[in-house]
């Protein structure tokens, strides 16, 4: 790699060796489990009420560090790109989080 590229970030894998393989066959888009509904209802949620866009989300799901992001599957990751999106705006306090 040329010194002046730029390091990929750690979500974009498709060009790391380490991750390249043969390709997927497909499994005609399988839908999300129950968590996976919820998780997306909440975002859909929040971007009707203008409080986060796909954009943020992206950033957020990008900005996980790296042992974290591949610990969680999918919409874990985008539950914690909400979570921080949340407090990073003041919708909710770190303390609300507390049971």
């Amino acid at each position: 790699m040329p010194e002046d590229a730029p390091n990929p970030a750690t979500h974009d894998i498709g060009g790391a060796a380490r991750f390249r393989c043969t390709p997927v066959e497909p499994d005609d888009e399988a839908p999300p489990d129950a968590f996976g509904k919820r998780v997306d209802a909440l975002r859909q949620l929040l971007a009707q009420r203008k409080l986060m866009t796909v954009d943020e989300l992206r950033r957020g799901v990008e900005a996980i560090p790296e042992g974290e992001y591949h610990a969680l599957g999918y919409y874990e990751r985008w539950l914690r790109s909400i979570s921080g999106l949340m407090l990073e705006k003041g919708v909710v306090q770190p303390e609300d989080s507390r049971g």
